[in-house]
């Protein structure tokens, strides 16, 4: 995937968070997502390719939103296998809180791959470089964190994991802090913090936890591009979820589910900060103009870049 192409896919997430921005603090989740996923459909119509969306919003939330299966760009050019979450962080961003953040995954078919996820939970595992092929996601937590602690040549009270503050995570926030290690909550949207562990220096040693299965491609190109490891198993909460999986995901669906499994290959991942938080600053307005940061990574050439844009006459992504 070509240079160029990177930058048309960063002006898509920043579209996307230009458009809800405007709605940080306003209380309304649904029309800042409506928002997002304006802005991103409308970039991405505008880009010389064949694209079909193989991870979208899907429908629980009832609200608009990208879907799966739908077709985008102008139908010439490459055939793309496109990620997205237009607005990860629903709630941060209504109520003006960190870590909202605009996401895309890419890759050209048949140079990449990514998992199109069924609609169930996922149980994550996410570790930058210096702990992968250490973990296990199988093993105990307490486990885990003195092989972290390991890895890292830090003490395990220094060690900071986060995870989504929900009840069902009582147990294992419980398991950590009797390890020794310290606990990161998370209100929404573990994404932004999933990749801050990905990052030596963002002060986040690990990701774990259950959250939504769809958005596990998304983590994985993630983690694919930085060189950390990101094992998962899918959890279900029905039967129907259950069957779905096994119409949809090749192989046993009881597995533990490797990067590679989620995605592979040459792809590109691309994130603009809406609030600001552990990975990202979020959209800051001057006179005339509107700032924006994100992050683009690619992992055919290993590159991870954090641009800073400003963006003049940013009345135009109002929807």
């Amino acid at each position: 995937m070509n240079r160029n192409r990177q930058l048309d896919f960063l002006a898509v997430t920043e579209a996307a968070a230009l458009s809800s921005a405007r709605w940080v603090g306003k209380g309304d989740r649904n029309s800042a997502d409506q928002a997002a996923c304006e802005g991103m459909r409308r970039t991405l119509g505008s880009m010389e390719m064949d694209g079909t969306i193989v991870i979208g919003e899907g429908e629980r939330d009832e609200a608009p939103m990208l879907y799966i299966g739908e077709k985008v760009g102008t139908g010439e050019g490459p055939v793309i296998q496109i990620a997205v979450d237009p607005l990860e962080g629903t709630n941060l961003c209504a109520n003006g809180t960190p870590n909202a953040i605009a996401v895309l995954a890419a890759c050209v078919e048949g140079e990449g791959h990514l998992m199109h996820a069924p609609d169930c939970y996922m149980d994550k595992l996410v570790v930058g470089a210096e702990c992968a092929g250490v973990v296990d996601i199988t093993l105990p937590a307490k486990v885990n964190i003195r092989l972290m602690a390991k890895a890292l040549g830090k003490d395990v009270d220094e060690l900071i994991i986060g995870m989504l503050d929900r009840p069902r995570h009582e147990k294992l926030i419980q398991e950590v802090r009797d390890a020794g290690a310290r606990v990161h909550l998370i209100p929404d949207g573990d994404l932004s913090v999933a990749i801050a562990a990905l990052d030596p220096d963002a002060g986040v040693d690990g990701l774990v936890g259950i959250g939504g299965a769809p958005e596990g491609g998304v983590f994985a190109a993630a983690t694919l591009c930085c060189g950390g490891e990101m094992q998962a198993k899918l959890v279900f909460t029905s039967d129907e979820q259950r069957e779905r999986a096994e119409k949809m995901v090749d192989g046993g669906i009881d597995r533990v589910f490797r990067t590679e499994d989620l995605a592979s290959g040459n792809v590109i991942f691309a994130a603009t900060g809406i609030t600001s938080g552990d990975l990202l600053k979020g959209v800051r307005y001057r006179r005339g103009f509107a700032l924006t940061e994100s992050i683009i990574m690619r992992s055919g050439e290993g590159t991870i870049r954090r641009i800073e844009t400003i963006h003049r006459y940013a009345e135009r992504y109002e929807y």
